[in-house]
C-alpha cells in the first residue's frame, strides 16, 4: 500500500505527484490490471511468449 505525508510548505499538486510516483514504481496498478480478470496459464505463457517475440524483433530492427 502506497501511502505519502504531506511535508510542511508542500501543495496538494506535489503530494499528489508523490503519490502517483510511489504507485507505479510499486507496480500496483499494473498488478489491479493484470488480476482484473481471471487468465489461465497456459494463455499467461502464450502472452509472454507473444511479448518476447515481439521485443526480440523491435531489437533486431533498431540493431
Amino acid at each position: 500500500m502506497a501511502s505519502v505525508k504531506l511535508k510542511p510548505g508542500e501543495g496538494q499538486e506535489q503530494l499528489l505527484r508523490r503519490f502517483r510516483k510511489r504507485v507505479t514504481n510499486a507496480g500496483i496498478l499494473s498488478t489491479v490490471r493484470r488480476k482484473r480478470w481471471h487468465i489461465s496459464k497456459s494463455e499467461l505463457r502464450r502472452i509472454e511468449k507473444k511479448k518476447a517475440i515481439r521485443r526480440s524483433r523491435r531489437r533486431q530492427r533498431k540493431g
